[in-house]
């Protein structure tokens, strides 16, 4: 089997792209989220996913949390609503980072979970990890895991395992604006 690096945004959202990639690669996570906020939050991501990775025995790689690129990435666009080119930006950012780990570590393939968001559209997703994996030299494995309700089959497979699933996309424009909306009931 060939190695895949998957982008992993969180443990939840991670079940379901696992079962799926690991009947056809070896899959290493690569959980990579500086656009998750306040560092409490991460926090509570970070161990999900380390605790996940832990009990199924999947080979992961966590780099520190630093969100200080990534804020100077997506900040032009910090006024943009949820969807918005915003979110286009933080896609290619997280994204970019996969590539160039998975070309460093000669992995050929890499892949994403973001898919699995009903609120992620692959259209989108997919033409960012399309061009990254042409300027890498690598395959992006195109797959939209929220069809076939995969997104019910994260949900199951989460609340299973007892883990802690978020209210919010996890970065600090998303958290301020569900408080706005939460404010207005």
């Amino acid at each position: 089997m060939q190695d895949l690096l998957l982008h992993v945004c969180c443990a939840p959202c991670s079940t379901h792209p696992l079962e799926v990639l690991s009947t056809e690669f070896n899959v290493v996570a690569f959980f990579f989220n500086p656009n998750i906020y306040p560092p409490a939050e991460y926090r509570l991501r970070e161990k999900e996913a380390m605790d996940y990775f832990s009990a199924m025995k999947i080979q992961n790689i966590i780099p520190p949390y630093d969100r200080g690129d990534w804020l100077n990435h997506v900040r032009m666009h910090a006024e943009n609503p949820e969807g918005s080119n915003r979110c286009k930006l933080c896609f290619e950012f997280r994204l970019r980072k996969t590539a160039e780990i998975a070309s460093g570590m000669n992995i050929g393939f890499f892949s994403t979970t973001l898919t699995i968001g009903p609120n992620k559209p692959s259209h989108v997703i997919f033409p960012i990890g399309e061009t990254l994996a042409i300027e890498h030299g690598l395959i992006f494995v195109a797959r939209d895991f929220k069809k076939h309700d995969g997104f019910k089959k994260s949900c199951d497979l989460s609340k299973a395992a007892g883990m802690y699933r978020q209210n919010y996309c996890g970065c600090e424009y998303s958290f301020r604006d569900r408080r706005i909306r939460n404010a207005d009931y």
